[in-house]
C-alpha cells in the first residue's frame, strides 16, 4: 500500500506500507528514499512485522518544498505520518540523518509510541566536529560537499556511490542507487546536508529510555566508527552491534548479517 499524508500545506509526504503485525517504522539515509530498505521490507514481512518506509521531505516520492530540513520539521512530518496511520508500539529505525531525526523524535514526542529504536551507521550524535563530539566530520569538508552538489550534482553523487560501500557493487547496482540519490531535490539535499553540519543530538541521548540497539560498519568513511562507540556509551542500556566487513551503507554490504540481527533485535523482548 501506499499513501501521502499531509504534513503542511503544499507538504505531502509520501509513505510504502505492507506486511502485517508490529509496524517498523524506516528513516532513510541522506540522499535516498524508501527503497534503499528493499532487501530489509521483504524480510521483515515474511517474519510478521509491517515495513513502513517513510519518503522524507524532499526526498524520493515526497514534496520537496523549500523550507523545512531541520531536524525539528522533520522529526514533525515522521510524527504527523505516525498519527495518521494510527501506530502504537512501533519500532523505529534511522539510518544515517534518520538516527538524528529519530532521536529528535524521542525528544520532542517522548516514546510513548516508540518500543525500540534502532540507530544504524548514525549520523549522530553530531555529524561534524564540535564541542563534546571530536570524530565527526570537519566543517569545511561539509562546506565543500555542498559546494560541489551546487556545481555538479550528478557526478557528486556517482563519487558518494563510489565511498558508500566497503564492498564492491556490480555496475548495475551502482547505476540503481545513483538513481535514488537523484529523484533527491537539489536544495533538498544541500539544505538537509546544511542541517547535519549545524546541528546535533549531543544533548538528548541521556534521555532515551527506549530499548535502544545501534549498528554500524568498521569501514564506514561517512560516519565514523567512533560515532557509534560514542553513542553506546551515551545512551543508557544501549547494544553496539559491530559490522567488519561494511562501509556506510552496511545493509548491502553485510545484507544477511543486518537482517539476522535487526529481527533478533526486534523479536527480543
Amino acid at each position: 500500500m501506499a499513501y501521502f499524508v499531509k504534513v503542511e500545506n503544499g507538504v505531502n509526504i509520501y509513505v510504502e506500507d505492507f506486511g502485517y503485525g508490529q509496524p517498523v517504522v524506516f528513516l532513510h539515509p541522506w540522499p535516498l528514499n524508501h527503497n534503499f530498505f528493499e532487501r530489509q521490507a521483504s524480510v521483515l514481512a515474511q517474519n510478521g512485522f509491517r515495513f513502513i518506509g517513510i519518503d522524507l521531505r524532499g526526498f524520493g516520492k515526497s514534496d520537496k518544498p523549500w523550507t523545512g530540513y531541520d531536524f525539528d520539521t522533520l522529526a514533525s512530518d515522521v510524527k504527523k505520518v505516525i498519527d495518521a496511520l494510527h501506530l502504537h508500539k512501533l519500532v523505529l529505525i534511522g539510518f544515517s540523518i534518520g538516527a538524528p531525526i529519530a532521536i529528535r523524535f524521542l525528544t520532542l514526542y517522548g516514546g510513548e509510541k516508540v518500543s525500540k529504536l534502532l540507530l544504524i551507521s548514525a549520523a549522530a550524535p553530531s555529524y561534524t566536529q564540535r564541542k563534546g563530539c571530536k570524530y565527526g566530520k570537519k566543517r569545511k569538508e561539509v562546506d565543500l560537499l555542498i559546494s560541489r552538489i551546487q556545481q555538479d550534482r550528478p557526478r557528486q553523487m556517482a563519487l558518494y556511490t563510489k565511498m558508500y560501500f566497503y564492498k564492491r557493487k556490480s555496475k548495475e547496482f551502482r547505476t540503481w542507487f545513483h538513481s535514488l540519490g537523484m529523484e533527491s531535490g537539489a536544495h533538498s539535499m544541500i539544505h538537509s546536508m546544511a542541517t547535519l553540519r549545524d546541528d546535533d543530538v549531543l544533548g538528548e541521548l541521556g534521555s532515551i529510555a527506549t530499548p535502544t540497539a545501534i549498528f554500524h560498519g568498521k569501514n564506514d568513511r561517512s560516519c565514523s566508527f567512533r560515532l557509534a562507540q560514542e553513542l553506546k556509551k551515551k545512551i543508557p542500556h544501549s547494544i553496539l552491534v559491530p559490522f567488519h566487513k561494511s562501509g556506510h551503507g552496511l545493509n548491502w554490504d553485510e545484507p544477511e548479517k543486518c537482517n539476522e540481527e535487526m529481527i533478533r533485535f526486534l523479536k527480543n523482548v
